[in-house]
This record gives structure tokens, sequence and C-alpha cells, in this order.
């Protein structure tokens, strides 16, 4: 008997074999599925959304690897355990895909429409996003299949659409123009959270601009010299002796030829440059407090792909807004008016998702107001009824909260929850409702739809469809995620919970390592010290990846992984099949207890 169990388990472990194997028959026999069940307590993680145009990162590995431990050991200790998984619509990244694959065809998506580029988008998601969910899969995680959601999903649109339409009724929602990051790539805003500050070597210009009715110049500094046509006044401290004689007079601005007042502000910094500053409200977050405590005209000098509009000299319109630095600085030169070039390093935020420069950009946007929000949120976290670990995030998370602004949630975007506003076309009437006013024909949509994290801050409840399981299952017992989207996500989440529930959104929240190369460089593409997980798990199984990352990863400090160290992982896979094995070999002789 020994030998023929012997001949059936090799001797050597071959986890492309197994892993599959078992992994079928978890999901033959409906392992991982839950049902409401009074007798059992709960236990129930809400997946992070991938986003559909994702692909599994080592980041992915260890996250998802917590989160089935967690289930796993729940579900064998009795609880009721529920791991709900689902994808986000990701309204930036997948319109960014898509627009890239229809240009690639020769589609321009201005030319086709919104409702033809939507159609390209879902068969974009049907083709393409389901594939990270086939990847975790292949990880081997313990998801809940069945109770899979999508953040686009009919019923959970809904919910996101009810919840605008509440905040909106209860004066939450409103709509003004402010400056914004904008980002010329997807032609949107994008909140402060979207921007990435990068050191950048770059050039101060000293620009002369003759002072009307005198043969004086007023040499102000900047790094943004093209920003310069839409000036609309010169800025110096009123402290600042050098300027006392000219405050209240007026310069020619140079190309634009216009005439703009200079004007006395406590903001204006003596050492900067040389103590007096150009002015543009419309693209500059301090020139537009000064603009407005000034009573200064706002030109925006911009279309929304970062192009020269019409509002500057006819020779200048059209221009990409670096090509109209380069023929600022010529004309400049050509009339006398530089009167030194100096190297510069400063910080210039870019667009997280576009990759380019953002522009500070004057424009109506949709805002939530948050301090009333904000309030619970802190004091349930404040009270340790959510709990972090590492409990060293609640200081970033409390900082963030008492300085909260209010949240930009629009979107100049087509994939996504639209926002459920309508403007009478004859009449200045507006209609904001989870259904479109009855005589449609009468009314036109807004364009703008919402925000990524304004949908998939509802996740932790949205996911259950019916109140009778969101009653069961909510709140939810952990989250496991990454501290880089504490603001994003698990701060909103919290939120909404407390506001939309009344009730926490979980009890735990697990923040994990980051995940970097053995030289503690971050994980990235361009540096190529990022392993495909895939290749990884074909050549040392999903099981000893697993293994190795949580190994490797004790909380709240980084993981320093290289792919050669899955041969841990291996080694200790190894050892628990060669004691499976010896045990099955000799199980004839070892005695059973039935009763057990």
């Amino acid at each position: 008997m020994a030998e023929n169990k012997q001949k059936e388990i090799p001797k050597a472990y071959d986890p492309s074999k197994v892993e599959d194997k078992w992994y079928k028959y978890w999901l033959d026999n409906n392992i991982f599925h839950s049902e409401i069940d009074e007798t059992k307590e709960p236990y129930v993680i809400p997946i992070p959304p991938p986003n559909i145009t994702g692909m599994l990162t080592m980041g992915h590995i260890l996250n998802n690897t917590i989160q089935d431990i967690l289930i796993r050991t729940k579900r064998m200790q009795g609880y009721n355990a529920c791991w709900v998984p689902g994808t986000d619509h990701a309204s930036i990244a997948t319109e960014t895909k898509v627009t890239k694959f229809l240009e690639d065809k020769g589609i321009d998506k201005y030319e086709i429409g919104r409702d033809e580029f939507l159609k390209h988008c879902l068969n974009w998601k049907e083709e393409y996003g389901g594939i990270i969910i086939q990847q975790l899969k292949k990880l081997g995680v313990s998801c809940d299949w069945e109770r899979e959601r999508f953040t686009m999903d009919d019923d959970y649109y809904r919910e996101v659409i009810k919840a605008f339409v509440r905040l909106y009724k209860e004066g939450k929602i409103y709509r003004g123009y402010r400056m914004v990051n904008w980002d010329p790539a997807s032609r949107s805003a994008i909140s402060d959270e979207e921007v990435i500050y990068r050191e950048v070597n770059g050039k101060l210009w000293y620009l002369k601009y003759p002072v009307v009715d005198s043969d004086r110049y007023l040499v102000v500094a900047t790094t943004r010299p093209e920003t310069m046509l839409g000036d609309t006044g010169v800025a110096v401290n009123p402290d600042d002796e050098r300027y006392k004689n000219v405050i209240g007079k007026k310069v020619l601005l140079p190309i634009a030829e216009r005439e703009i007042p200079v004007f006395a502000d406590e903001y204006v910094d003596m050492e900067f440059g040389t103590g007096a500053v150009k002015v543009t409200p419309a693209h500059d977050v301090n020139d537009y407090e000064m603009g407005k405590r000034h009573n200064l005209e706002v030109i925006n000098i911009f279309n929304d792909d970062a192009s020269t509009n019409e509002n500057v000299p006819k020779d200048f319109q059209g221009l990409d807004r670096f090509d109209a630095r380069k023929k600022v600085i010529e004309k400049l030169e050509e009339s006398g008016l530089i009167e030194k070039i100096e190297n510069y390093q400063n910080k210039v935020g870019y667009s997280d998702r576009g990759g380019v420069p953002i522009e500070p950009y004057l424009s109506e946007q949709w805002f939530m107001k948050m301090d009333e929000l904000s309030k619970p949120a802190i004091e349930v976290v404040k009270k340790g009824k959510i709990n972090f670990y590492p409990d060293h995030w609640k200081k970033t998370y409390f900082h963030w909260m008492e300085n909260i602004k209010d949240w930009c949630i629009s979107r100049q975007l087509w994939w996504g929850h639209r926002i459920p506003v309508w403007y009478h076309k004859k009449s200045k009437e507006v209609f904001c409702g989870v259904e479109p006013p009855e005589d449609i024909e009468n009314w036109r949509q807004d364009e703008d739809v919402l925000d990524t994290w304004a949908s998939s801050w509802l996740w932790a409840h949205a996911i259950f469809r019916t109140e009778e399981e969101q009653n069961y299952y909510y709140p939810t017992s952990t989250l496991v995620t990454g501290p880089d989207i504490i603001f994003f996500w698990v701060a909103r989440m919290i939120m909404a919970g407390m506001y939309f529930k009344k009730d926490i959104p979980f009890h735990d929240v697990y923040f994990t390592s980051i995940i970097r190369d053995v030289k503690g460089r971050k994980m990235s593409k361009s540096l190529g010290n990022s392993p495909d997980p895939l290749n990884v798990i074909r050549d040392y199984g999903a099981d000893a990846l697993r293994f190795t990352v949580i190994y490797l990863a004790p909380l709240g400090q980084d993981v320093l992984f290289s792919a050669d160290k899955c041969e841990l992982g291996r080694n200790f896979a190894n050892k628990i099949w060669n004691a499976g094995r010896f045990l099955l070999m000799n199980a004839e002789n070892i005695p059973l207890d039935k009763s057990l």
C-alpha cells in the first residue's frame, strides 16, 4: 500500500500541476461563497478594486496575499467569511487608454462624439477589463467571485447618482468658479491628491515692464514667461522701500500692449527675484487670490489643451504653451526687455495620470463641502472605533482631515458617472434628480462626470445589492490597502459610511508596505526593476511567491524584493509537500479517530 502511495505522489513538488487543480476544485465546490447566515458572525473584506486598465503588480501580490490570509483564517475559525472582489471603472485612466487605442486606428474621440466613444469604452472593458481578475485567480485568492462588482454596474451606478442627488438637495454639493489643477492631456480638472511634484531644472527670466509716463522699468522674475500674456497687474510689498514711488502707477505690458496697475500686497516676498511680481489671476492660485483682493481683471489665455486662445495677440494664438514660451522669449529679447536669465530649480506639479505639467486654471466645477462630512470621520478614528495598523498613519489621516478643503468632484470626461443635473434650454431652471426631467427634450444634461473616487467612496456598502445584505454584512471588518490612497479612498469611505449609513465602514485598516527592489528603489517599468508576477508564478509557483512576500513584509516596513528570493518560498513549499507525502505514505499505520 505504501509503495502505491509513493508512486502516486511525485517526489518533487510541481506547483503548476497542483495549484490549478485545487483552485478549480475550490471554485467548483463553491468554497469561497457566502450567504446571509444569522447563526454565524460575518467577517467581511471589501477588496480595493483594481482599475480595469490594470495588470497584476507586486503591490497587488502583497495586498491580496494579506487579505487572503485574513479571510482564510476567519473561514477556518467558523466565521461567515465574505471577501468581495471587484474592479473600478478608473475614469481618467480608462478614457486615456481608449482614446489612445482609437487614435492608433485613426479615430478622433471628439469627431465620433460621446455616445459612440462610450460604446468603445464598454467594448474595451469587456475585452481587457477582466484581465486582472483572471490574474488574481492565478494567484489563488479566495474571493467570493459570485459577488464580483464593478463601479459602473447598473445598480451601483444608481447608488452613486442617488448619493449625489441627496448631497445636492441637502446643500452639500455646489457649482462654482475656482482655481483648479488642470490636466491638459485629459482636458479635465484633477484633485490636489492627483498632482505629483517633481524637482525641475528650469530658468528664472527677469522681464522689464516699462512704467507708463516714465523712462523707468519694473523688473519682474518668472519661471513661466508665457503667462505674462495674461498679466493684469504687478504687485510689490507695501514695506519695500524700492517701490514706494511706483505704487498706484501703471506699467505697459509688453507684447499685449496693455496698461496694468502696480499695487501693494503683503503676500509679496521681498527676497524673491526683484521683489516685484507679475500677477496672472487666471493661471496662478496665489495671483488669483491677490486679484480678488485688488479687483483685477481675470484673463484666461489657454484653451483646455493648454494651447493659447483668442485672448492673446493674434501672432501668439493657437500655440502649444511651451512653444508660446519660446516665442514670448524671442519677442522680448528682440525688444531688449529681458534683463537676465538664471538657472533655477523649482517644484513643478504633474498630472499623476496624464504625465504632463498641470496648469492652474480658472473654471466652473462641481464641489462637495467637506467641513461637516469630515467631523464624524475624525471622531470615530480618535475614539478608536476604527483602528489603523501601523498606528502612526493616524497622524497623516488627522493632518489631512483637519485641514481639508472642499472636494472638486467634477471631471471633464465622458467615461464615468455623469452628473445628474439638467439645465432648461430656455429658462435658467436647474434640475437635479435620479431620473431626468419628464420633458427631456427641453433640457440639456451637464457634460461632466464624477471624479472616480466619488463613486468608490461608497464601495464598503454599495457592493451589497440589497438592504438585507447591507444590514448583515455592513460594517465590514477589515480593509487592506496602501497608504498612498489614505486621502483618496480611506478617509472618504469613512466619511461616506458615517453620512449615508450612520456607521463606520470597517473596523480595522491594515496599511501595506511598499515593495522595492533590493537597492531600495521603488519598482517601476521605466527602471526595469519590476518583475512580472505571472512569470514569477510560472517559475516558482503562486504559494512560493505568496509565502516570500509575506515573509519579507514586516508591518509598516518596505519590502526589498527580487524574484530569486522566491527560492525561499519554493523550498518551504517543498518541505510541506514532502511532509504531506510522508504522512500519506504511512497513513495506514496511523490510527484515526473517526468521531473527530
